[in-house]
């Protein structure tokens, strides 16, 4: 904290002595009568409090319970000290000032659903692959550098992204390298392609039962066709694990990458307990440079929630413990959401539920009564009525204030009835509204009518006052085009999705920042541009309350400010 001029101090010491002295009333009135003839130095800056940094000349979205939109913002220690107008230049002097020249700020970026991924040496990003030939050159790559019989394992392909706009299979796989084992995640992880070394050491033939929690894919005789929905693991655990060693410098540069969309909080979706040493590490070593977490646990048991030994909460304001997830059912990119009714053109098909209601039930029950924030993950309309049901029955057998349980994802509108008991319950919803652009095939291949319209519902479910937090899922991670979506319902083909599910843009923007904050009993600290708020905030390349919708995909984040501090600054 920077001192302050000697003349305040003296003149505060009135509170600090006794007043039936003369002698002592004498004196401070010289001083004060003195100090109307001090000199000040250059333009009184003697005068100003210090800061470190001033922005200001800019157009501050504040998104405050008033939203009120002010032009400078003062920062000192991490904090915002002061939020106004040009005047505040006249009472601070900071270390460094930037000029916005008219640009927004607002608060930064929290992603509310988020995965943060190692990449070990047998990875491959197949986020930018176009084509199944692409695919097959990176797989045959990889095989040439780490050699015959070494697993393969790669994240991120679509096939709605391929030329070919099909589903790659396991001969294709084969052919660019027959003697590795190859498994790759689809962009969302719900379903995964092996290659038939990968299927042998697996064991699974046409002889495999299904899954209860997912679908092995078969073609017209019977045979795997190498495609796995939701049950990626029936392969995947035959893959060395990789150490957290190997993992840990691509897990701190993908969350340092996050600062370049302006993301300064997430939420890491989903984690095993025995990792949150490697976090903890990670922020011990690399203190002040990534964003604020909240990181998710993984159901598995109680006996390992107890050996873990915390609970939702607990850490600090860089790194704490998030809300316990639970996988109620798949994805809609398996397809394997469960929903109310079948699916478009498949009679009878409804997804999967991953667990029975009643384990949901006892696992609810047991998270509840051990201090647990609940995050259950349900895609479908039918895991989200189950879910609500459960959480219901939960809060009403032990009535907890605040719990601040929520549902991850919610890509269906549910029955008004669970809506309701959202609303009684104060359940609370992290929602991608991206998923409305970037998923769009998978929606109308699986859902019609209302269903179809209502992807992703945003303003049914915050009319009714239910608190949303937006958020990507790497689908893809910059807020720009959940922004998009949400002000515009459009797919990425310009089809417009249910236009009464459409919000402004001050809204979307509340919900991609504080109602992240919410989500994790924060919003005391972050979410707004406040004086006593932590100081992280964003500059914008455009007025994201002014420009055409079709301007938004293209916005760039020209600055990043985390506790205080610039930590991205894009040159034009």
């Amino acid at each position: 904290m920077a001192a302050a001029s000697t003349l305040p101090r003296m003149l505060n010491a009135k509170r600090l002595m006794p007043l039936g002295s003369s002698v002592i009333r004498t004196a401070l009135l010289t001083i004060s009568m003195t100090a109307q003839f001090l000199p000040l130095g250059p333009a009184g800056a003697q005068s100003k409090e210090q800061a470190d940094l001033i922005l200001h000349r800019g157009k501050v979205v504040t998104l405050d319970a008033r939203n009120s939109i002010t032009s400078a913002v003062i920062i000192r220690d991490g904090t915002i000290v002061a939020v106004g107008d040009e005047s505040l230049l006249d009472r601070y002097v900071a270390t460094r000032t930037i000029d916005l020249h008219g640009r927004m700020a607002m608060p930064g970026f929290n992603d509310a659903h988020t995965h943060i991924l190692g990449e070990s040496r047998r990875y491959i990003d197949l986020r930018s692959v176009r084509s199944i030939r692409e695919l097959q050159d990176s797989v045959r790559a990889k095989a040439a550098q780490l050699g015959t019989g070494e697993w393969i394992t790669g994240y991120g392909w679509a096939e709605d992204n391929f030329a070919e706009q099909r589903l790659p299979q396991r001969a294709d796989l084969d052919v660019a390298a027959q003697a590795n084992p190859v498994i790759l995640m689809r962009a969302g992880g719900h379903s995964s392609v092996s290659s038939s070394r990968a299927l042998g050491i697996a064991n699974i033939t046409r002889a495999t039962p299904q899954p209860a929690d997912g679908m092995i894919e078969r073609d017209a005789s019977g045979e795997p066709t190498g495609i796995i929905r939701e049950s990626a693991y029936l392969v995947d655990k035959f893959v060395p694990v990789a150490t957290g060693d190997e993992l840990r410098p691509s897990m701190v540069r993908l969350l340092r990458d996050q600062l370049s969309f302006g993301i300064t909080s997430l939420v890491m979706a989903d984690e095993e307990s025995k990792n949150w040493p490697d976090w903890e590490r990670m922020y011990r070593e690399n203190p002040g440079q990534l964003p604020r977490a909240a990181v998710q646990i993984h159901w598995n048991s109680e006996a390992e929630l107890r050996a873990f030994g915390k609970r939702s909460g607990d850490g600090d304001e860089w790194l704490r413990v998030g809300a316990l997830k639970v996988f109620v059912d798949g994805g809609f990119t398996g397809p394997s959401a469960y929903t109310l009714e079948p699916y478009k053109g498949l009679p009878g098909f409804r997804g999967t539920l991953n667990r029975s209601p009643e384990e949901l039930y006892q696992i609810a029950r047991t998270a509840h009564a051990m201090g647990w924030q609940m995050g259950f993950h349900t895609i479908g309309d039918g895991a989200i009525a189950l879910a609500v049901d459960v959480f219901d029955r939960v809060l009403r057998e032990s009535p907890k204030a605040d719990h601040r349980n929520y549902l991850n994802h919610f890509s269906m509108l549910p029955p008004d009835a669970t809506l309701a008991t959202m609303v009684r319950d104060s359940i609370l919803v992290a929602q991608q509204p991206n998923f409305t652009y970037t998923l769009e095939s998978r929606y109308t291949q699986t859902l019609d009518g209302a269903r179809l319209a209502h992807n992703n519902p945003v303003s049914t479910p915050m009319n009714r006052g239910i608190v949303m937090a937006f958020s990507s899922d790497i689908l893809p991670t910059g807020p720009m085009v959940g922004l998009y979506a949400a002000v515009t319902r459009k797919g990425k083909s310009g089809a417009v999705y249910g236009a009464d599910e459409a919000i402004p843009m001050l809204r979307a923007l509340q919900a991609y920042t504080r109602g992240g904050a919410i989500l994790t009993h924060e919003e005391a600290r972050k979410g707004t541009i406040e004086p006593g708020k932590l100081a992280d905030v964003i500059v914008l390349s455009a007025d994201l309350l002014t420009i055409p919708p079709d301007e938004i995909l293209s916005t760039k984040v020209d600055l990043t400010v985390l506790n205080g501090r610039v930590v991205l600054e894009r040159k034009p």
